[in-house]
């Protein structure tokens, strides 16, 4: 059956720049049983049904046969239930947002434009620039340094730890698996003994920022253990830059292949909300969620998934289906009905969903707006080779000047 291997071909680096008639015939099967014993979900209803399901778990330790060499730290809170998951998570956003710190992503986005105008400044003088490595991700990673308090000039040391974590949670079985899960184990010990010495000097000595607050602040509800605030750490550091560079990246690209599109959003950037919204379904930065296990036996749409077994949600393919968007491999920027799945839904939606938005919205209208007759050279670009964080690793964009 079809079935048996798709998940192999969706994740296969060849199938990479368009993996969406994989999500199509995935669609057909509803579920489709792997040769590994794990099972894909691909309709929309589906996928929302089990990501509000209580019987669902994040947490990888509830697996048949899990892996216990993949526990380095105590897992962040994207990784456990409630109730845990419900502490952590509180205590995780009393210096981000609401109710504790309703401010901080809006008091942001004077800082982001600026950074954004000053990677466009650095554009003067050529006609072309790689989108990735000139703009979408020097921008995210210094506003989460900032937002951290991790010094900007130690970026090339979780850039290699980031991507060494990623590798390790694709869901790709070869004959390098091994050796990914212990590079990936040693790179989050490594990033989180880096942040817990980075928070612990700033113990009794606070600044404005996140790692400061998490050892300073003694709210009502308690604190983060040290190993708890590093985990949570590693998490916000990666998840804070690595989805926002994809959502930039794969927008800026959607916007470059829709030239039609890009100029109504020039000539009318109000729709920009709307369009990031639009491009958070149509190209969504995660691609799937390789990380849930039923705790009982459960059926879904007439298939029986065991207790234990992995469960994939392919939300890039939810985002597609027809039978809940119209015209859905149509990119449309003035979609209304658009509850989307890209940052996730349920409990565990994506903790920093608000400043990627404002991120997106502000990079992309301000590439607009400066960047005089923006044109691909390469299309498709090439690509990571992550199948969960899907986006291009270089996107070469030529244009005929650059505005002030």
């Amino acid at each position: 059956m079809a079935g048996d291997t798709l998940l192999h071909r969706i994740t296969d680096y060849a199938n990479r720049a368009d993996p969406y008639p994989l999500y199509a015939e995935l669609r057909q099967s509803r579920v489709a049983r792997q040769d590994d014993g794990s099972y894909v979900v691909g309709t929309y209803h589906d996928i929302a049904a089990l990501l509000h399901d209580p019987r669902i778990s994040s947490d990888r330790r509830k697996l048949n046969n899990p892996d216990e060499d993949a526990y380095d730290l105590e897992p962040a809170f994207i990784s456990v239930d409630d109730p845990e998951h419900d502490r952590l998570r509180r205590l995780a956003m009393r210096p981000f947002g609401p109710p504790h710190t309703p401010g901080r992503v809006d008091a942001m986005r004077g800082g982001i434009t600026r950074i954004a105008e000053e990677l466009i400044a650095g554009f003067r003088g050529k006609d072309r620039i790689d989108l990735v490595d000139d703009f979408a991700y020097p921008l995210p990673v210094t506003v989460i340094c900032r937002l951290l308090g991790v010094p900007r000039e130690d970026e090339p040391l979780f850039r290699a730890w980031s991507d060494t974590i990623i590798a390790r949670i694709d869901p790709v079985s070869d004959e390098d698996s091994a050796e990914r899960l212990r590079a990936g184990v040693a790179a989050r010990q490594a990033m989180g003994l880096y942040l817990g010495e980075l928070a612990d000097r700033r113990r009794g000595h606070p600044s404005d920022d996140m790692l400061s607050a998490y050892v300073n602040d003694e709210g009502s509800e308690g604190h983060l253990t040290r190993t708890e605030l590093m985990a949570t750490s590693v998490l916000l550091l990666i998840a804070g830059h690595e989805t926002t560079v994809n959502l930039i990246t794969n927008g800026m690209l959607t916007l470059l292949r829709h030239p039609e599109e890009l100029e109504r959003l020039r000539r009318q950037p109000s729709l920009m909300p709307r369009a990031v919204e639009e491009l958070l379904r149509y190209e969504p930065p995660v691609q799937m969620l390789p990380q849930r296990t039923p705790l009982a036996d459960i059926d879904v749409s007439g298939t029986l998934v065991p207790k234990g077994a992995p469960l994939v949600l392919m939300i890039a393919s939810g985002n597609r289906d027809p039978k809940r968007f119209h015209d859905p491999d149509r990119f449309d920027p003035t979609r209304e009905d658009n509850q989307h799945f890209g940052f996730g839904s349920g409990v565990h939606n994506c903790f920093g969903a608000p400043l990627a938005r404002v991120e997106t919205q502000i990079a992309l209208t301000q590439l607009i707006r400066h960047l005089d007759s923006p044109r691909l050279i390469e299309d498709p670009p090439p690509y990571r080779r992550s199948a969960i964080l899907r986006g291009p690793r270089h996107l070469a964009v030529g244009f005929g000047a650059a505005g002030s």
